[in-house]
């Protein structure tokens, strides 16, 4: 399998980078660039990169609440699916949400993205909810680690 280089994304083109594979994949969801460093300043992000493409990206959202509740979630390009980088993104995320002092997992997942879906199934997540945005059409669906 070829080997990620998996980096923060550091100035703005890292964070076009991270802000294309996430448009790509939540097109219900566009960024712009403000947005993605405003994430960026909140949340621990990351790019995957194969040779000089980004393929993937993952965002941590720290734990907060009564649970310690952390969200982890994993982007893959469709292109580059199904050779274990989700997995690669998702074990990173996963580490950085429990040296954050995570309690409890969540990831979300845009609906009509069945591969993410089963990808979240696969690793062991369960459903615990479905929401809407304002103006959108398209669910996300929260899963949780149980």
């Amino acid at each position: 399998m070829p080997q990620l280089r998996i980096e923060q994304p550091h100035g703005d083109d890292a964070l076009r980078d991270w802000q294309r594979v996430h448009n790509e994949i939540i097109p219900t969801a566009v960024l712009s660039l403000d947005d993605v460093r405003e994430r960026a300043g909140r949340n621990h992000l990351e790019v995957a990169y194969l040779g000089d493409d980004a393929v993937g990206c993952t965002t941590v959202r720290p734990p907060e609440g009564d649970e310690a509740t952390a969200t982890v979630i994993a982007r893959v390009l469709p292109a580059h699916r199904g050779r274990g980088f989700g997995a690669q993104l998702y074990e990173r995320g996963l580490g950085a949400a429990r040296g954050m002092g995570a309690g409890v997992v969540e990831t979300v997942v845009l609906a009509s993205n069945e591969a993410g879906l089963r990808f979240a199934e696969r690793h062991g997540f369960v459903e615990v909810e479905r929401y809407v945005l304002p103006g959108d059409t398209i669910p996300f669906v929260t899963l949780r680690l149980p």
